[in-house]
């Protein structure tokens, strides 16, 4: 029987792996999780009795194949029930994480799969993160950060790389969401900001916005 945290915890450690490729640290998942490297080991120990990871002191860790096919499993019941309730009851997107943190704890395969059907199989969520699929491969996009663009280059917004309410709250504000057409207008190399032009709108944002902002190049 697998917790809700140990489950959280084997999510954590996916979405570290995946970002930063290679073993995680026990510091990486405390930082993850905001929590303490002390209750990351006692976890860590857990986790390794029940073989959902491979783990070295000192050397850090990975997932087993079962551990990181049911980290998978639970990353696409999330990404699912925020597409749902974005989707079909027209939540904002700011408004879905919580939710779908407890949704993603269902353990129904049946459920998730007939749920996936009834969104026509999507491969990204509101977010522009991808869903892996019910075989748990993880579809790939073309895209790349806004502060990365050329001046004077167009691009569509396709996700953002953290989901928190502030910075979603903020980027509606701004009228950006995903679909959102943007024209790098300047880089200021100052502060390395950036001017940026949405439909007749000219916006100016920190580097700290754009580098979070993928964006699929016209």
């Amino acid at each position: 029987m697998i917790t809700l945290a140990e489950e959280n915890y084997l999510k954590a450690i996916l979405s570290i792996s995946l970002s930063k490729k290679g073993r995680v640290s026990t510091n990486a998942i405390a930082d993850e999780i905001n929590t303490s490297a002390a209750s990351v080991s006692d976890m860590l120990k857990k986790l390794q009795e029940k073989k959902l990871i491979k783990y070295q002191k000192y050397k850090g860790l990975e997932l087993s194949k079962k551990g990181y096919n049911l980290a998978i499993s639970i990353i696409r019941k999330h990404r699912l029930w925020e597409t749902f309730l974005v989707n079909k009851l027209a939540f904002n997107w700011s408004e879905v994480h919580d939710i779908a943190e407890q949704l993603e704890h269902i353990k129904s395969t049946e459920l998730i799969n007939k749920l996936d059907a009834y969104l026509n199989y999507p491969k990204f969520d509101p977010h522009g993160e991808p869903i892996p699929t019910q075989t748990g491969k993880i579809p790939t996009s073309n895209t790349t950060v806004l502060n990365k663009l050329k001046i004077g280059s167009k691009g569509t917004v396709m996700g953002v790389t953290i989901d928190e309410k502030p910075f979603l709250d903020y980027l509606t504000q701004l009228n950006i969401s995903i679909g959102t057409k943007i024209k790098l207008l300047e880089k200021i190399g100052f502060d390395q900001s950036l001017n940026i032009k949405i439909e007749n709108q000219t916006f100016h944002i920190s580097k700290n916005v754009a580098e979070h902002l993928l964006i699929k190049k016209e």
